[in-house]
């Protein structure tokens, strides 16, 4: 390599990591959004629903342990997102989650402490103007169906009455990291570049977002995505 190449090569290396440390999530953003394009072929609609500024929520259906990734990547903005605490502590990847503002919860409430603080951590990050994006399911689809969304949900609109982006996703049931077949992360990879399409929708004013309104919402949306898988169009 001649010494010019080497030292554009190292100029950008040392410009990436510099805004990787100045600003890590918007540089993430892009990491990710790369990431997925390569691992799937993706059909995102209604990116633009995602307000440019100021607080939201982004509801999605939840089929895997790659949907937050998915929805992450299509966001304009950066998204804040709540996940599990098990996985959130994990010694290997704790790291990640903390660069890109994970907020943890216990799904299973083994410690009453820790929904509460995960409700100040979102209302902390909504006050702040940013965007979160919640699984109101609360766990991975054990079938590949939508189902009913959990209170926490509601208990985050009491607190802070910010506008809602539902979406619907669909394509991940049946790869590796849901649990079809098995439990999720059991078994090796089976398919590379399956059609993944999401789609978001309008967003829900703070009057009318209720639990019930908005999952007939993301209910529809995922009917929206699922039939973009199940023709088979480009």
């Amino acid at each position: 390599m001649s010494p010019w190449l080497w030292g554009v090569t190292g100029l950008a290396v040392v410009t990436g990591g510099w805004r990787l440390a100045r600003s890590p999530r918007p540089s993430l953003r892009w990491l990710v959004f790369v990431l997925v394009h390569f691992v799937y072929r993706l059909r995102f609609r209604g990116r633009h629903q995602i307000p440019l500024s100021g607080p939201a929520i982004v509801v999605c259906n939840h089929v895997s342990f790659m949907d937050a990734l998915v929805v992450g990547g299509a966001s304009p903005r950066p998204l804040r997102f709540l996940m599990d605490k098990p996985i959130y502590d994990s010694p290997w990847l704790n790291w990640l989650f903390r660069l890109v503002g994970a907020i943890p919860v216990d799904a299973d409430r083994h410690d009453p402490g820790s929904v509460r603080h995960a409700l100040t951590e979102v209302s902390r990050a909504l006050r702040q103007g940013e965007v979160v994006m919640v699984f109101p399911e609360g766990r991975l689809s054990p079938d590949g169906e939508m189902h009913p969304f959990r209170r926490g949900l509601e208990l985050i609109l009491a607190r802070d009455a910010v506008p809602v982006v539902p979406a619907g996703l669909a394509g991940l049931w049946g790869s590796w990291t849901s649990h079809q077949g098995g439990k999720a992360l059991s078994r090796p990879p089976r398919r590379f570049r399956a059609r993944v399409a999401l789609t978001f929708g309008e967003p829900i004013p703070p009057a009318e977002a209720n639990r019930r309104n908005i999952e007939e919402r993301v209910r529809a949306l995922k009917v929206e995505a699922d039939s973009w898988i199940d023709s088979g169009q480009k």
